[in-house]
């Protein structure tokens, strides 16, 4: 029981990890994507 609850608290900590670096790629795309946006519209 104890092997299982560590596995499951590795594997969470993990995944929430892995949500930070896409949400980061997210938000460097989206800056990237507003600068050519921009630098187009002069």
């Amino acid at each position: 029981m104890k092997l299982l609850m560590t596995c499951l608290t590795i594997l969470s900590l993990e995944s929430l990890s892995a949500c930070n670096t896409v949400k980061g790629i997210g938000q460097d795309l989206q800056k990237a994507g507003s600068s050519i946006e921009n630098a187009g519209k002069k």
